[in-house]
């Protein structure tokens, strides 16, 4: 009888959701278009190096190192320069990313054996891609000295880098970013969901309506629950079908780890939507705590920073976070292939965060009927 009773409080609630064609495009369209736009315009990947040379020497050994910069796939020469006045508009207007400088001795100090200087004059405006641009250089220069030994016949450095990435052999961002959206979107509709659905009962005057029913208040606690839980997984599904096949992020775990942490991550995120639904009188409230929450919540759980990178304050702060334990849970699963056993010390937090939001709101909620 409970079951029967609960199912149709689902039908409802579903109804509500989905016959508005408003909340139905709400629910498809911004997702899908987020996880486009993330998995194309989010990354630490540096693909067009604007560049000028000032090259005072004019040697051919000048030319050579210009020649290497030229031919990298992201570099792109935009201006010559004759003088050094013409440096500083090119940087100012963004025209060139930076200005490689040979002094006049370049070609003359390398023939003696000498340590030939390079300048790199870099805008730093924008530090993260300033410090991109210069590994670039970094690893053109050191090829340049590998080719330049070797043309003369000469031994290379005593030692030689050579790098291997586990997991990400190519260094694709787009492997690192892709997963953490599937947490991301997921815990923004899982939120709105369960955050508006008794604000939107108060509001269109139906609550009172609800109450008068035989349901008791854990059953309605569990009516607005479990469609919020369900249009989760369904989503997150979704998602992950387009990062494996559109955006061919290899998927290296197995579906069970991947649900089990998927299933309560989102009852974390539906408990804390629950708690401000259980607070909020109208669906303006509910809509303002929800973003109260997840801004936070996505910059605290290390999806672009590292969390090792913050405040020891703030980095307590985020055990509390949800989405902080389920992004190592997708980045493990994607790229990594790990087991549950591994998982564990990411699951069981969220497994209490999830039983401290739900009974919090369970508590509260009867505390706002009576």
């Amino acid at each position: 009888m409970m079951w029967r009773r609960l199912l149709a409080l689902v039908h409802k609630e579903f109804l509500a959701l989905l016959k508005d064609p408003r909340s139905r495009t709400v629910l498809i369209v911004p997702p899908l278009m987020q996880l486009l736009v993330f998995g194309y315009a989010a990354s630490f990947d540096l693909k067009d190096v604007p560049f000028a040379v000032y090259d005072e020497d004019g040697g051919a050994a000048a030319r050579e190192l210009v020649a290497h910069f030229a031919g990298a796939p992201a570099f792109r020469l935009v201006a010559t320069l004759r003088d050094e006045q013409a440096l500083r508009p090119l940087l100012d207007t963004r025209r060139a990313l930076l200005v490689l400088r040979l002094g006049p001795r370049f070609g003359a100090d390398l023939a003696a054996g000498q340590g030939a200087r390079v300048q790199v004059i870099i805008d730093g405006r924008n530090s993260n891609t300033a410090l991109l641009a210069l590994n670039y250089v970094r690893g053109i220069v050191q090829r340049y000295n590998e080719d330049w030994l070797a043309a003369r016949g000469r031994a290379g450095p005593p030692a030689h880098l050579a790098t291997r990435a586990w997991f990400n052999p190519n260094l694709e961002s787009r492997w690192f970013f892709v997963p953490g959206i599937i947490g991301m979107l997921t815990l923004v509709t899982a939120m709105l969901v369960t955050a508006l659905s008794v604000a939107r009962e108060r509001e269109q005057g139906t609550f009172d309506q609800l109450l008068v029913t035989p349901l008791r208040p854990s059953e309605i606690l569990l009516g607005k629950a479990i469609p919020g839980l369900l249009i989760g997984l369904a989503q997150a599904s979704v998602v992950l079908l387009l990062a494996t096949s559109w955006f061919r992020v290899p998927f290296l775990g197995g579906l069970g780890a991947f649900y089990l942490g998927l299933t309560l991550f989102l009852l974390s995120g539906v408990g804390v939507g629950l708690l401000i639904s259980a607070m909020a009188a109208t669906q303006q409230q509910g809509l303002l705590g929800a973003f109260l929450f997840m801004v936070p919540a996505v910059i605290l759980s290390g999806f672009a920073t590292p969390i090792a990178n913050m405040p020891e304050a703030v980095q307590a702060l985020t055990w509390l976070d949800p989405l902080r334990y389920f992004l190592v849970v997708l980045r493990k699963l994607f790229l990594e292939g790990a087991d549950l056993a591994l998982l564990l010390p990411q699951l069981w937090p969220m497994a209490l965060i999830a039983l401290g939001t739900l009974t919090l709101a369970a508590w509260l909620f009867r505390h706002r009927m009576y």
